[in-house]
């Protein structure tokens, strides 16, 4: 899933440092290891669920994010003031034209096993993503950017040996060439992103089925090293991680506790070190009171939270019954009394964080006079007389308390204003996301946190019906407006290409916007040191504890 900023949005705002004071006794007597007077070793988090998966390549959401993003390390890494840095690349260097990219790879850096991280594992990692058959549904973070790969992955019977005129080349083991098909401002942000990681090549080639279990075949080049996955996950110092000094944590745990309460309840007796987002949720009713006691952490982040139509189920192919649905929807008493978390009311796909304008949004909120007529235009382009007459309608989100009261809310106001009766189905993450793929839904939960630092990052998903646009939905004149903007030099005209882009999704409703992400947690008072990217993103490689 996953994601601060000015209107234009082209630059980081300073990353958050957290030093929070809790009102907790989280077991902050030594643990794991430290002489006296030293912090312990070990931060147990807590992540939900089960990672859906711990390949780079096939990864979309931010459950395995989070153990991807600290078990590997890409050519770039978001440093602790929120820009790109060297990280497997000890340098790079940009052509006049700012197309060509040259990384050159880090001496020193390893994998797990020993072998050392060379240009070909990138080039073999990426054009892996790009090749049709291994479905990844981040494969246009790559194809939407780099030199021919778009070709590629509309080849059929496409093989990586056969991708010879894709913009990524090894011109040996430690040089990375790398062509993209327009300048691109944010390039070094994308290649901080976990699509982008390398995957050690000789492994992969030798056994395609090398990241499904945490073995001998399992290996990774981050900060940390997958150990174990089994009712948690554990994550050990990688002693020949090439910055193993800014690497203070010799464990991370990561539970997979589906419950916030239960979450909430191991927090509070020092069983874990954190709780909430990013990682997981909050308790909705235990909110209020954190803020009073001023130990709730909060920070406004790039996510936008909505429900999506699949336009190739009744009756949601119809438009006027899309916009009827989000029409009727109050996101300021959701926000205000179910979510409680300073969330902001979305009346639009891009985050205040990018475009601030989108706080009014391109509708009204709660605007029950138009939905009631957007319906019965509707209904009457259906044939159907009345709201009764529509096919049974369900609403699936994954299992989560948060998830269920923002659905069991919006449930009673269709029934209140549209005299819609809907069905809840809740599924657990990994099976509701194959649900979700499968196309087996007609209003789904979903959210999205930005990627990287730019509003194309929301509005690049809607492209073609395809990769994690799972509405159905696309629009020849909305990738026309995509295109445009990519070749744009010009800031402010580049924006209001996009903004238009963005009013065309709005107009035609392939989803149901609600709210805008922030992040909500507690944590023990003695962790130190951990990062929140204006992204969302938490990481612990420079965390420690007083």
């Amino acid at each position: 899933m996953k994601r601060y900023y000015s209107v234009v949005c082209l630059f980081l705002l300073a990353t958050l440092f957290l030093s929070a004071c809790g009102t907790f006794d989280n077991g902050n007597e030594d643990q794991g290891g430290g002489g006296e007077g030293e912090g312990k070793k070990e931060l147990r988090i807590n992540i939900s669920s089960e990672p859906p998966t711990l390949h780079p390549g096939l990864a979309s959401d931010s459950t395995s994010g989070v153990v991807i993003t600290h078990a590997f390390e890409g050519l770039t890494r978001i440093s602790e003031k929120g820009e790109p840095q060297e990280a497997m690349a000890e340098k790079i260097d940009i052509s006049e034209d700012k197309k060509t990219y040259t990384f050159t790879i880090r001496d020193g850096a390893k994998w797990s096993n020993g072998d050392p991280v060379t240009a070909h594992d990138f080039e073999y990692a990426w054009k892996w993503v790009i090749d049709p058959k291994n479905q990844s549904d981040y494969a246009g973070q790559i194809y939407n950017y780099i030199e021919g790969a778009e070709e590629a992955y509309n080849t059929p019977d496409i093989t990586i040996d056969k991708m010879t005129n894709v913009g990524v080349r090894a011109l040996d083991d430690k040089t990375l060439e790398v062509r993209l098909v327009n300048p691109t401002a944010y390039f070094l942000e994308l290649t901080a992103f976990y699509t982008y990681f390398p995957v050690n090549s000789k492994v992969a080639k030798e056994n395609p089925d090398w990241a499904n279990r945490v073995d001998e075949n399992y290996v990774s080049n981050g900060p940390f090293l997958i150990k174990d996955k089994s009712a948690s996950i554990t994550l050990e110092k990688n002693k020949d991680y090439w910055d193993a000094d800014s690497v203070k944590l010799e464990k991370i745990t990561m539970d997979m506790i589906n419950d916030p309460n239960t979450e909430y309840q191991s927090f509070k007796k020092g069983e874990l070190d954190w709780a909430g987002a990013p990682t997981s949720a909050l308790p909705t009713d235990v909110i209020p009171q954190l803020q009073k006691e001023g130990s709730l952490q909060t920070s406004v982040i790039a996510g936008t939270y909505w429900y999506k139509f699949n336009i190739n189920k009744e009756p949601f192919q119809n438009e006027n019954i899309r916009k009827a649905f989000s029409y009727a929807i109050n996101r300021k008493a959701i926000v205000e009394n179910v979510t409680q978390g300073g969330q902001i009311p979305a009346m639009a796909l891009v985050p205040t964080t990018m475009i601030e304008e989108n706080e009014q949004g391109y509708f009204n909120d709660n605007d029950v006079e138009a939905a009631k007529e957007y319906l019965q235009k509707g209904l009457q382009e259906l044939g159907l007389s009345d709201a009764a007459e529509l096919p049974e309608i369900a609403l699936s989100y994954n299992t989560s308390e948060s998830h269920q009261k923002v659905a069991q809310a919006i449930q009673d106001m269709w029934r209140k204003n549209l005299g819609v009766n809907v069905t809840l189905n809740n599924a657990e993450w990994n099976v509701y996301l194959d649900n979700i793929d499968q196309g087996n839904f007609q209003i789904g939960r979903a959210g999205w946190l930005a990627d990287f630092n730019d509003p194309v990052n929301f509005l690049e998903i809607f492209t073609e019906p395809k990769g994690n646009n799972d509405t159905g939905w696309t629009s020849e004149t909305f990738n026309n407006l995509l295109a445009q903007a990519a070749v744009e030099t010009d800031t402010g005209k580049r924006l209001e290409i996009l903004r238009e882009a963005e009013k065309l999704v709005i107009d035609e409703m392939p989803i149901a916007p609600i709210y805008f992400y922030t992040n909500n947690w507690v944590q023990n008072e003695n962790l130190k040191g951990v990062v929140i990217s204006p992204l969302g993103d938490a990481q612990f490689k420079w965390a420690y504890f007083e």
